[in-house]
């Protein structure tokens, strides 16, 4: 037997059973051939692809249709197309997007400030140029230099003397009173509005004007004690009438005062010390980030307003004094306690300083909820709608509930009433035909009176957009905030030249702006020469324009009838004040768009701590 027949059956071919030789001879030929040819196709087919390639060299290749990955067989057309579109998608998005990363970045042009951010720019100028005191060399005003250096070097409890702070206007005296107002409203406008001020590159700016003021506010009262006697209320002045070289008596300008400066002190005055208060509260809220400096504002307030609260100094503070009562005499000191109290809770949160804030007292005794036009009128000399306010702001915001919100809500609505007022369609008052609201009531220097009411306006209209109020009901009617905010910006545009006389009252602004300022810095060249007490009159009286603009100075603006006469002489029309710009800078700050809308609502409230309403006494049990 053979093991190996592929073919199968026998590997014997029989023939009838009998085999001749030359048959046996030729089979084996055929079966060794045949057999060969078949072992060598065999050992050839069991070959590997390399083997054979060696044995029968390279063959045609073919064309394959299809490309296998791996994980997926996909045909070859298919493939060809992916990679062209990966390809194009790569150079159409891809590409710019890298070469839009890699290149140098460029900021997005600001919108170009508006008339408002270009006026505050200037308004704040006027404050560097009231400096008194030694000036740094950055001050920005060319034409001032030191001045008052010996101010206050007669007081025995003041190192150094009363040097600093700002003179009041045109004149060299530094009135404390409305000094402390400015730098209340300057640093209310900031807590406010610091994004706008960031945003327009004054912040720091603001912060510095400030300090200069608050830094002389510490220096009128001894800062350092909780108990005090006594309070430096002004440097300088006159007595109406005065032969004798003063502030009014001579033209010179401050670099050249040679003539006594009597500091007026006083042991009673709770207005002043209430005013100094809400100054150096607000201020120690704007210089939170300066904890010594800081907490060294908070002392001086309180030790101030305890000096206020003293029952036995509750004489205003202007009274029978000829230098400070017929110029900045005080009506009353009870919105003074309302104004100072509630800057002090702002600032400490103590709560006895807003339980002070909103005791029935001061409103009574202040005629708060009157409604009465003079009391309407924010002004250095009356705080109500201000300080009503600011308290409206404590109650939509933290609506701290009882104790509290009966009285709260009573400010509240007399604010709401106040706006009201200053709506032209109830006639509460009178009118300009150029569109400029007397507040006033046609006294002269109105446009401070302006000023101060557009901000108090465009602040209520923040406050209310805050909280999602759409508007007011006076009486009947439904007043929007546009309505509101409308009435702030007729009354700025009109201080800025949109009036019948096409001028602005705000020096530097615009091309037609008074030209003849009552100053007396502004009114004397600086050409190194000295001009005595008198000798200074003949610049005064000059019809030429002041070689020197005071910029940003808000004048006192037109009378009655919108007229106006730049005349240097005349200060109704031409002189500018403190408390002027101080609310001609508030206002303009919440007006621009510069820094976006709406106020900062938390950063007054950092130091109150959180409110847990405390719940209302039971009522009286029943008695038949």
């Amino acid at each position: 037997m053979h093991g190996g027949n592929h073919w199968g059956g026998s590997f014997e071919i029989v023939n009838n059973g009998v085999v001749t030789d030359d048959e046996k001879s030729r089979n084996v030929d055929q079966w060794d051939r045949a057999s060969l040819q078949h072992s060598q196709s065999q050992r050839y087919n069991h070959l590997d692809e390399t083997q054979q390639s060696w044995l029968l060299g390279p063959q045609e290749a073919k064309k394959k249709k299809y490309v296998d990955l791996g994980c997926i067989v996909i045909s070859r057309k298919a493939l060809k197309w992916t990679i062209v579109s990966f390809v194009i998608a790569f150079l159409v998005i891809g590409l710019p997007i890298i070469i839009v990363k890699t290149l140098p970045k460029h900021k997005a042009r600001a919108p170009p400030p508006d008339n408002y951010t270009l006026a505050l720019h200037k308004a704040l100028l006027f404050f560097n140029a009231q400096k008194s005191g030694k000036l740094s060399k950055n001050n920005g005003i060319a034409w001032r230099g030191n001045s008052g250096l010996s101010d206050g070097n007669t007081t025995s409890d003041v190192k150094g003397g009363l040097v600093g702070g700002y003179y009041d206007a045109g004149d060299n005296t530094k009135f404390h009173f409305p000094m402390s107002f400015a730098m209340t409203m300057l640093s209310w406008s900031l807590i406010e509005y610091d994004h706008k001020y960031k945003a327009i590159g004054e912040y720091n700016h603001a912060k510095e004007l400030i300090k200069w003021g608050t830094d002389y506010l510490l220096l009128t009262f001894n800062s350092s004690a909780t108990k005090i006697n006594q309070i430096h209320a002004q440097v300088g002045g006159s007595q109406n009438g005065s032969t004798v070289p003063d502030d009014h008596y001579c033209w010179q300008r401050p670099e050249d005062m040679d003539y006594p400066r009597p500091v007026q002190t006083i042991s009673s005055g709770p207005d002043l010390a209430g005013e100094m208060a809400a100054a150096l509260a607000a201020a120690s809220i704007v210089f939170r980030d300066n904890t010594a400096y800081s907490k060294k504002l908070i002392k001086g307030a309180k030790t101030v307003f305890a000096f206020a609260r003293d029952g036995g100094k509750r004489t205003r503070y202007s009274r029978g004094n000829p230098f400070i009562e017929p110029y900045y005499n005080s009506s009353g000191y009870f919105d003074e306690y309302m104004w100072g109290a509630a800057w002090l809770y702002y600032a400490t949160g103590n709560v006895s300083y807003i339980s002070l804030a909103t005791n029935p007292g001061l409103p009574r005794n202040s005629k708060a909820f009157f409604m009465n036009p003079d009391q309407i009128a924010l002004s250095w000399d009356n705080k109500l709608p201000a300080a009503m306010l600011l308290l409206t702001r404590f109650r939509i915001f933290l609506n701290p509930g009882y104790p509290y919100e009966d009285m709260l809500r009573m400010y509240h609505n007399t604010t709401s009433l106040t706006i009201c007022a200053y709506m032209k369609q109830y006639r509460v008052f009178n009118w300009t035909q150029g569109g400029m609201i007397q507040l006033n009531r046609g006294r002269p220097q109105p446009l401070q009176y302006v000023a101060n009411a557009a901000f108090l306006a465009s602040l209520f209209v923040d406050y209310m957009n805050a909280t999602g109020v759409p508007g007011i009901s006076c009486g009947p009617n439904f007043i929007t905030l546009n309505t509101i905010r409308s009435f702030a910006t007729s009354q700025m545009d009109y201080i800025l030249g949109k009036n019948p006389r096409k001028m602005s009252y705000v020096v530097g602004f615009g091309n037609k702006f008074p030209r003849h300022v009552h100053h007396r810095g502004a009114s004397m060249p600086r050409d190194k020469k000295y001009y005595s007490c008198k000798g200074g009159f003949k610049w005064r009286d000059s019809r030429n324009p002041n070689p020197n603009n005071i910029t940003g100075a808000m004048v006192g603006g037109p009378d009655r009838f919108d007229q106006f006469r730049d005349v240097r002489s005349n200060y109704s029309y031409t002189e500018p004040t403190l408390a002027g710009n101080a609310g001609l800078v508030a206002a303009l700050v919440s007006l621009t768009s510069s820094g976006g809308h709406g106020i900062d609502k938390n950063t007054m409230f950092s130091a109150v701590p959180p409110l847990y309403p405390q719940n209302p006494p039971p009522p009286p049990p029943w008695r038949p």
